[in-house]
């Protein structure tokens, strides 16, 4: 069983970058596509980035398209996901979530492993 632990995030300003880790366990990591989802407070929960197991396919939200970067090593059973450029709109909680398959997936019914979370604030 593959578990999910994110880290890294807190505060930045606007235009600024943080970074996002999402750290695996279990052996069988490789298989699993990623996905970052983010939730802002008072709003539902929204797609940002995934990445299939591989890393060659990734697929981005319109809204960090060109500012957010992921990726991911499967020797260190990690997922990264670099961002740039950071808008006060960035801010939320953001979830690393996982589902063992050859594809990535941009909905949240799709996953079926999930961090617990990590806060991420962007000051104007």
């Amino acid at each position: 069983q593959v578990q999910l632990v994110e880290s890294g995030g807190g505060v930045v300003q606007a235009g600024g970058s943080l970074r996002l880790s999402c750290a695996a366990s279990g052996r069988t990591f490789s298989s699993y596509a990623v996905g970052w989802f983010r939730q802002a407070p008072g709003k539902e929960g929204e797609f940002a980035a995934a990445i299939n197991r591989s890393g060659g396919s990734t697929d981005y939200a319109d809204s960090v398209e060109g500012r957010f970067t992921i990726s991911r090593d499967n020797a260190k059973n990690t997922i990264t996901l670099q961002m740039n450029s950071m808008k006060p709109e960035d801010r939320g909680v953001y979830y690393c979530a996982g589902v063992r398959g050859p594809d990535n997936y941009i909905i949240k019914s799709a996953y079926r492993k999930w961090g617990q979370g990590r806060e991420v604030s962007v000051s104007s």
